[in-house]
């Protein structure tokens, strides 16, 4: 077949040394989807920013279509028929469809001086109905208003409007519900019908043997190997990955369950629009406990965890800590109480960006007597705290110096998970934990939490994936626009009982809790 795009002996050195890829190759064939499999820090992503004009390698050459080609920006990537779609969109949320799709190429009428905003409306519609994108009412809407599925798929779009061929999608499916995942996949079916060739970067064992023909596996900047995605399993996949056998499925060890440690009685909260998103919600979780709560994302989850750890005002209701009533508690009050938060939105909920890791170390622990005197920070030790953590939890680069926008989402992940469980927390609400890292790392997370847990520590569990909701959780909380449809034990449900369950539905044969 074809090679749409074919690397070769490709090296990146970044300053100070760093080396990210080590002579990879790679060879894509046309009109098939490609998956570039690693862990964290592997090197994938910087090598398709290699092939997306973002960085240029230190070696190696580049061929796209069979040409030998030498890109001096994405600018040019995109002109030679490459699109890259990141794992943070581009798009901005104001703007509606038509302009974010057409912004930066935008046809111009009447002798230059307006835009032809009826020629962009046709292409848009012309593209949406040969791969099917369902955008059709949505054309003149502020992207903002749109579910991340919908955001992906404009992205997409406006991808397809500039020519693309080629497209690079990185951590595509990181902020996506298991459902949006499924109508993804469906894109690449409809694109690669159209001879388009996918490479979409994923740390996801099932993803990559689900969406892929073939998968390529990068460890520590090199090409393990080339796999034909039908011939192999996730546990070989994951022995490449990682260069050891993994534990797939952690399992749980019997624990006894203590005292209600989190209460949340009649809860209800408002989003800020006024719009109620938690109504009338009653639970509690045990000290020993793992309560996961599933369901499609946008049904009142953020709200919930949000009014839980202090960020969102409550509307009725209220919410105890071991007995006491911490409603009306700031957000610092609830962490002097013994709560952990790892937040579903790291960048802007978890780090300051610009900030080194050091800095973001001690965010919410700098009152501490063990990093402060009242007066002033003690630096000495945050950065041996900070060692610490990026020792435990494998964070890469392994410097405390570095800015936490420079780390990938993965590693900036490991490294607020890090934070978080060093605090000797009573209580963890952890809002997709394992949210963008690799397989390594998730395992690492899941028995941490599983440890917690059997230190009779509470933990609310949020999360997208079902397979590590039914597997960590003693008892799943099902939400359907902002109520509990019912309270289950991951052993009385299947997977598709769950899923009716997260649209509003009460299957036949499942066990209730509550």
């Amino acid at each position: 077949m074809t090679k749409a795009v074919q690397l070769e002996n490709i090296t990146k050195r970044f300053p100070g040394g760093v080396l990210a890829n080590d002579e990879v190759d790679l060879a894509v064939e046309e009109g098939t989807v490609h998956a570039l499999l690693g862990e964290n820090g592997a090197g994938k992503t910087t090598l398709m920013n290699v092939l997306y004009g973002l960085y240029e390698p230190t070696d190696g050459t580049v061929h796209v279509g069979g040409e030998r080609v030498a890109f001096d920006s994405p600018q040019d990537a995109i002109e030679r028929g490459v699109g890259m779609i990141h794992q943070h969109f581009t798009l901005v949320g104001p703007m509606t469809v038509l302009e974010n799709v057409a912004l930066g190429w935008e046809p111009i009428k009447y002798r230059g001086i307006a835009i032809d905003d009826d020629r962009i409306e046709r292409d848009i519609r012309a593209l949406n109905n040969r791969y099917g994108f369902d955008l059709g009412d949505v054309i003149h809407a502020p992207v903002e208003r749109l579910s991340v599925g919908v955001q992906q798929r404009v992205e997409v779009i406006k991808t397809l409007y500039r020519g693309a061929d080629v497209f690079i999608f990185d951590e595509p499916t990181a902020v996506l519900t298991p459902q949006e995942a499924t109508e993804l996949f469906q894109i690449f079916e409809e694109l690669t019908a159209q001879n388009k060739t996918i490479i979409f970067i994923t740390h996801k064992l099932d993803e990559a043997l689900t969406a892929a023909d073939n998968v390529t596996v990068l460890r520590e900047g090199r090409n393990v190997e080339t796999v034909n995605a039908a011939e192999t399993t996730q546990e070989l996949l994951a022995q490449k990955m990682v260069g050891r056998d993994v534990l797939l499925n952690v399992e749980q060890r019997p624990t006894s369950k203590g005292t209600e440690r989190l209460t949340v009685s009649d809860l209800s909260v408002e989003d800020d629009r006024g719009i109620e998103k938690v109504r009338n919600l009653e639970f509690s979780v045990q000290s020993g406990e793992i309560f996961g709560i599933a369901g499609v994302d946008g049904n009142g989850q953020t709200e919930l965890v949000e009014a839980i750890t202090g960020l969102q005002a409550v509307a009725d209701g209220t919410i105890e800590f071991d007995g006491v009533n911490v409603t009306g508690d700031s957000r610092r009050a609830r962490m002097e109480r013994g709560l952990s938060y790892i937040p579903g939105e790291r960048q802007e909920r978890a780090l300051v960006l610009d900030f080194d890791l050091v800095k973001n170390a001690v965010l919410g622990n700098q009152h501490r007597s063990k990093f402060s005197d009242g007066r002033l920070i003690d630096w000495d030790a945050a950065r041996a705290h900070t060692e610490e953590i990026i020792r435990t939890y494998d964070v890469r680069p392994p410097d405390p110096s570095a800015v936490a926008r420079s780390l990938s989402g993965g590693n900036q992940q490991k490294f607020v998970v890090g934070r978080e469980f060093s605090r000797d927390p009573d209580i963890v609400v952890a809002a997709h934990p394992t949210r963008g890292v690799d397989i390594g790392s998730m395992e690492f997370i899941h028995e941490q939490l599983l440890e917690m847990r059997e230190r009779g520590v509470a933990i609310l569990l949020v999360s997208a994936s079902l397979d590590e909701v039914t597997g960590l959780s003693d008892r799943i909380g099902v939400i359907h626009d902002g109520s509990f449809v019912d309270v289950v034990t991951p052993d009385s449900v299947t997977e598709e009982q769950l899923g009716l369950l997260m649209a509003g539905e009460r299957p036949e044969g499942t066990v209730s809790t509550s």
